[in-house]
């Protein structure tokens, strides 16, 4: 078995083994992972925080041993708590660091970081101003920053950045918690999912005080929430049909 760590800011995991390649997630600078198979080019990996399997390219990723893995595994979580952050190569380059960027493992990429962290486990009632710092986010399909991400990794980061461990995709995630019965039972950020004409979980997004909700449509956005789904007032219509809320925590 073979272990690696991502040194960049963030790094594309592909479907398949191709540039052209849908993009399915991203690995953000200092997180860790197995690699499964090794091509010439390209290497399918599974990421230690939630075990996704996926494609990076062998150029942006720095190899580690098993020894500095099991190290890595141990360590809790320090996440750049910034929007954007830099730290320094040790041969004294700029590098940029997204929101919730893994910082425990600083001594196996070799750079140098002071600026602010998080990590300690935080109650549910701040869930609310971690999801607020990516309001207007555009949407991007398999992306987790701020300057792009999707409903699930929307949701994933702003539970990451509490402390909180979630599955990667909205079908995933709903199978975590404990479901409840009406609406009015739901708190600020609990989980809202919401499923296509097939009865497949297709989004999911954080709940607000007084039938809100905060999810990454076309951006993250805030809007009403109803026993139907999600009501969007610019559209003036509902665009999800609410399946299920659970509550994570």
């Amino acid at each position: 078995m073979n272990y690696g760590i991502c040194p960049l800011s963030i790094v594309p995991i592909r479907l398949e083994p191709a540039d052209a390649a849908e993009m399915v997630n991203q690995v953000l600078y200092g997180e860790h992972f197995k690699v499964l198979e090794i091509r010439k080019k390209w290497s399918r990996i599974r990421l230690a925080h939630d075990k996704y399997e996926g494609w990076i390219d062998n150029k942006q990723y720095k190899e580690i041993t098993e020894e500095n893995y099991s190290t890595a595994e141990e360590r809790m979580p320090l996440l750049a708590s910034d929007l954007l952050q830099m730290a320094t190569s040790s041969d004294a380059h700029v590098l940029s660091l997204p929101l919730g960027a893994q910082l425990a493992n600083l001594d196996l990429t070799g750079d140098h970081y002071d600026g602010n962290f998080i990590s300690d486990k935080k109650e549910k009632s701040a869930f609310i101003n971690t999801a607020l710092l990516y309001l207007k986010s555009p949407y991007l399909w398999g992306g987790r920053t701020p300057f792009g991400l999707d409903c699930s990794g929307f949701t994933q980061m702003v539970y990451r950045l509490n402390g909180h461990a979630l599955f990667r995709d909205a079908s995933q995630q709903s199978a975590q918690g404990e479901a409840l019965s009406f609406i009015e039972e739901s708190e600020p950020g609990d989980l809202a999912f919401f499923d296509n004409d097939e009865g497949r979980i297709v989004h999911v997004g954080i709940m607000l005080h007084d039938n809100y909700i905060i999810h990454c449509h076309g951006e993250v956005r805030i809007d009403r929430i109803d026993h139907t789904g999600i009501y969007n007032v610019d559209r003036r219509t509902h665009t999800h049909k609410l399946r299920v809320i659970k509550r994570i925590l």
